[in-house]
């Protein structure tokens, strides 16, 4: 993967983070951090610049979630479950993303996609609810800028120090999952305590 990057640059970093949404178990940790890296410097005579990284794989994601939406709409989940598994669709993060999104609606899709496991499959029941595509693509955009934004400038922070981290362990995509992760958490809240709050408030 990391060859691949290096070579086609921001290509690659567009049909990596697109297969990644299109529920093809490819780690957008490593696709954005490494291509972080690429930006500082980490290998020499590849040079792309952070910004247009976090740009490509921003589409990618929109992208391969659109494909995720439409298998979702048009499939529908008793089909998912049957023939998941010979695309590497587990029945366990199928029902995950779907539990997700039946607890919060639309807004699962913006929360969801700033999740490890979550994100890469909550598109799917957000298909199978026939969520409106421009509304679905707006969430999605939403989601997906702060979580290839973070990782990306992480791994331009780590740079040239990227091979010995990888090798730790992949340190800096759990840290860096886990802070936004966090935050997430904590914007799902207190979006749900206001909705409810909201809800219990008397119709004047």
């Amino acid at each position: 993967m990391q060859h691949f990057i290096a070579t086609y640059g921001y290509l690659a970093v567009f049909v990596l983070m697109a297969a990644e949404s299109a529920c093809i178990p490819v780690p957008s940790e490593l696709i954005m951090l490494f291509g972080g890296a690429l930006a500082s410097g980490a290998i020499k005579g590849a040079h792309p610049d952070l910004t247009l990284v976090i740009v490509a794989g921003t589409v990618g994601n929109v992208a391969g979630s659109y494909v995720a939406w439409i298998v979702g709409r048009y499939a529908g989940q008793a089909t998912l479950h049957r023939w998941g598994r010979y695309v590497w669709l587990r029945d366990e993060d199928i029902d995950r993303a779907t539990r997700w999104f039946e607890r919060y609606g639309a807004a699962a899709v913006f929360f969801g996609r700033m999740l490890p496991v979550v994100r890469t499959f909550i598109s799917l029941p957000a298909g199978i609810a026939n969520m409106r595509p421009v509304r679905f693509g707006l969430y999605t955009l939403a989601g997906c800028i702060p979580w290839t934004a973070a990782l990306g400038i992480a791994g331009y922070a780590v740079g040239r120090n990227w091979q010995r981290i990888a090798d730790d362990f992949h340190g800096p995509t759990y840290v860096v999952a886990g802070i936004v992760a966090v935050a997430v958490l904590v914007g799902v809240v207190v979006f749900v305590r206001r909705r409810r709050r909201e809800q219990a408030e008397p119709v004047r």
